[in-house]
């Protein structure tokens, strides 16, 4: 099966990285230089720079014969126009996109994604009450990935508190998905600022777990 993945950050690195394990033919596009050379160093020819969101790319990537386009790039806008140009210009019979705002949803289907998929809708449906006990709560363990979801209280006097996430150094395998300020969900970007008591969920590997623990004051 031969299958495209649009964006290299995170996801798409250990998604392309698992599915060229499973024996399929992957392509990774990711449009930054610098970050294309460090995928290259693992994945080798099954990445690429190139902007997924433009046909040429595409075209030159082969989606008029891949079996399966993935968007996951971390702006949903550019993973519905990945998606939309595949199946409408390209006739790619099976799309998948990354959904970092859970209320897009509709609007994806309605434009005939095939599939959304939405870290930050997964954490929500654990979310029943308000979770009490210790800072670090590991919630759910993606045993196959080899990922966690975790939640984590900004505790007072955290050294990350008061700041915006792009000033802070995390853990190259975490992703943050979710603030829940009081009873606020806050999706959260490059420009959010964190406070205290804030409630952050986020996905890691067991790599990670100690480091974030310690950024974030909570070991």
């Amino acid at each position: 099966m031969y299958i495209i993945v649009g964006g290299g950050g995170d996801v798409g690195y250990y998604l392309a990285r698992t599915l060229l394990k499973r024996g399929h033919e992957v392509l990774l596009l990711e449009k930054t230089s610098a970050r294309v050379q460090i995928l290259a160093e693992e994945l080798g020819q099954s990445v690429i720079k190139g902007d997924a969101c433009e046909a040429r790319t595409m075209q030159e990537a082969g989606a008029q014969r891949a079996d399966v386009v993935i968007a996951v790039t971390g702006e949903d806008d550019d993973n519905l126009v990945i998606c939309q140009m595949a199946k409408k210009r390209f006739n790619v019979a099976r799309t998948i996109a990354r959904l970092n705002d859970p209320k897009h949803e509709e609007l994806f289907q309605k434009l005939g994604i095939d599939v959304t998929v939405s870290p930050t809708k997964a954490i929500l449906s654990l979310i029943e009450s308000e979770l009490p006990g210790p800072h670090f709560i590991p919630l759910m363990t993606l045993k196959k990935a080899g990922i966690e979801i975790v939640a984590m209280n900004i505790p007072p006097m955290s050294q990350v508190a008061g700041k915006k996430l792009s000033e802070i150094h995390l853990p190259r395998k975490s992703t943050l998905a979710l603030i829940m300020r009081g009873t606020e969900p806050i999706f959260p970007n490059a420009d959010t600022v964190l406070l205290e008591n804030d409630e952050v969920y986020a996905l890691l590997n067991s790599e990670g777990e100690e480091e974030l623990s310690k950024i974030f004051g909570t070991a």
